[in-house]
Order: C-alpha cells, then structure tokens, then sequence
C-alpha cells in the first residue's frame, strides 16, 4: 500500500502533538528515553519531534541535577509559561479574577468588593478593575490571555447568558461575553459559579480524582452543581442543580432560620451565620437547633440529587463551610431518612478563590481542545487567538 506525502505529514503532526501533550501532562522533566517510552515513537521519530517543538518555543530543556556524576541524560519540560488564561468570579460580595500559566498555577490576582446593592454598570466596573489588578500584578498584558472563563451568580444558560438571579435584580440578561470581548481578544465562556467552583474542587481540590459528586454552596445564595464521570454537567438548558428553585426544599428562605436566632440578634446577614455556628459549637441549644433546621432544608435539595446520581461525594463549599464543624454533623443526620447511601460528605479547601481556580479550569480545557487536540494542527505559542 503506497503512503502519500499528505499521510505521512499528518502522522509526523500527531506525533508531534502526542508527544507534546505527553510532556504536558507529565508531573516532572522526560528524558528522550522516558519520551520514547511513553510515546512509543522510535528513538529517532522522539529526537526530530523535541528538536522541533524546542524551536518553536513549547518545550524547554532541563538544566542537569546538581552533583550528579557523569553526563547525565538531557530532560525537556512543557513550557508552561508561554501562554496564561483567567478565570473570574463575580459574585454578589466580590469580583475576583486570576491570572494561571497553562499549568493551572495562579500567578497573580485582583478583588473588588462590591455588595448586592451595587449597580450593574458598577460591578461590570469592578470587573475590569479586578481583570486590570490581575494583569498588571502578572506582569501581562490583555492580549497575552489564551482563554478567559467568568462565573457569575444566577443561573446560566448554555448561550452564557445570565437569566435568573435572586438577589441582584438588575443582573439577570447581562451580555457578560460581549462585554468582556470589548477588551480581551481571546475565546470567553460564561458558566455559573457553583459549576465552576465545582470543576475546581474535582481538579485542585478536596475532590481531585473524584469522577462522580454533587457540590453544595452552602451561604446565604445556596447552589449546587454536578460533575458526572469527570466532567462537569450542564444538562440540555445548563440549569443543572438548580434545586433551590423548588419551593419544597426551603433553599432560598433556609438562611432566615440562623438569622432569626437570638444568637445573631443585633447582627448583619451576613455575620449572623458565623455567630449562631459559633453559640452551637459552644453548646447553645437555640443555636444548635436553628443549625438543625438549616441542615434540614439542605438536605430535601441535596437528597434529591444524591438519589439520582449516587455520588462518591458531596463537597460543601461557599461561606458556611467554614463552620463545617457544626454543619456537618447536622447534615449527615438530616440525609440519612432519605438516601439509600448517604456519600461521604467532606469541606471545600479551596476557599474563596475557587469559583475565579474553576474559571482557570475550564479555560485550560478550552485551550487544550483547541490546542493540543490530535485532530488539530500544531502551531507557534505565539499565535494561539488565531484558532477557531
């Protein structure tokens, strides 16, 4: 069978993209032999494709262990450096964003405070002011972004656009995408916050490895998100997890039974929580009984989702996780008359950068796809916008 010149230029491409999405993914330095290993390219096939990809800037060359003896065998190491995403969270107290090399790690950030009594015109201000603090503390500039994801409150749809939010009424429609492609001239996705806090946890946190669970934001605005076989969940409209929705399950009313406590009498919102966590871990009966009614109402939401999809494991992120220690116990005790299997149920350790770490997340799988996909074409770091 005669091979054409178009066949063997392809198979060189996917060679040359298989190994480097090896180095990519490879937690330390490859020599040639470990590359011809993992690859199961020959030898020589492994020497032309790190000769190319060391030119065209993606790959870099190890400098040799101190002390060792002999010539030691040459290492190559993704450049994880050439490229950067952001990932931003916008939320109804803060704006976040933060700048990550193509490995996920953060190399800078930028917070605005806001309250849900700012104006939209305000937060989408605030926005920029955070995107700008974390650029200029990166040392980048907005065309040096391969891929920027935000993550909003409220619910999204699979367009991006934002179309229900609870407390900030003039949200709900924001052209988010569009607003955001004003200045950065990169591929953007708008996503819900709980998903992508989510993404974060599966992927950097408490959850990595995970393949099935269920994400609880448990504060004053709870959500939930599903991650199914490793990938997170929209569902045909994206309004996976929005349980709270249902009248039934008290979500959007639960936070008032800790707020009317004696314990948080006198205090804001969003104090009064922390104090009647604080009085129930003490011992105060009242407490821990308004403690008992929240966990309550989470679980007819959380019980619904847990019986569908049967989950590894819960994670419980936003403000209350905090006082996990108190919550915890509670929840467990309010899941067990409804689940067949109550999951392991275990506190976010991300804090509060995990919904802007999840935007980081999602960009990178965008990158990747289209990137370093083995049906696409390799090209210079230099020019990844051009990719459609």
């Amino acid at each position: 069978m005669q091979v054409s010149g178009g066949d063997l230029q392809r198979l060189r491409q996917q060679n040359t993209l298989n190994s480097l999405r090896v180095l990519r993914e490879a937690r330390a330095p490859l020599t040639l032999t470990e590359l011809v290993a993992q690859t199961g390219l020959s030898r020589a096939s492994v020497g032309d494709v790190v000769a190319e990809l060391q030119q065209r800037g993606w790959i870099a060359e190890v400098d040799p262990t101190p002390g060792t003896l002999g010539r030691p065998a040459k290492r190559y190491r993704f450049r994880t450096d050439v490229g950067h995403v952001l990932g931003i969270d916008i939320g109804v107290h803060k704006v976040l964003a933060v700048v990550t090399d193509l490995a996920g790690r953060v190399i800078a950030s930028g917070r605005v405070a806001v309250d849900r009594h700012t104006a939209r015109h305000e937060r989408l201000e605030a926005v920029w002011r955070a995107i700008d603090a974390a650029l200029v503390a990166a040392g980048r500039a907005a065309s040096d972004l391969w891929g920027v994801t935000a993550g909003s409150t409220g619910v999204v749809n699979r367009e991006g656009l934002v179309t229900r939010v609870h407390d900030l009424p003039d949200w709900a429609g924001v052209e988010l995408a569009g607003h955001l492609g004003q200045r950065l001239p990169c591929p953007i996705t708008i996503e819900n916050d709980s998903k992508l806090a989510a993404l974060a946890e599966q992927r950097l946190g408490v959850a990595a490895g995970v393949q099935d669970l269920v994400y609880l934001h448990v504060g004053r605005r709870p959500g939930a998100a599903l991650i199914l076989n490793g990938r997170l969940h929209h569902g045909f409209s994206g309004a996976t997890g929005e349980v709270g929705l249902m009248e039934v399950t008290g979500w959007r009313t639960m936070a008032g039974h800790l707020e009317g406590c004696r314990a948080a009498v006198g205090a804001s919102p969003e104090e009064a929580a922390r104090l009647v966590f604080d009085a129930a871990r003490a011992g105060d009966r009242e407490a821990q009984a308004a403690v008992d009614t929240y966990a309550h109402h989470l679980a007819l939401g959380t019980a619904a989702m847990v019986l569908t999809l049967d989950p590894e494991l819960v994670v419980l992120g936003g403000g209350f996780s905090r006082s996990a220690d108190v919550l915890l116990p509670a929840l467990n005790r309010a899941l067990e008359p409804h689940c067949v299997r109550v999951p392991d149920i275990r506190p976010s350790t991300l804090g509060e950068e995990c919904v802007a770490l999840g935007g980081a997340c999602l960009a990178l799988d965008d990158v990747d796809e289209r990137l370093f996909s083995l049906e696409g074409a390799i090209l210079d770091p230099a020019a990844p916008q051009g990719v459609s």
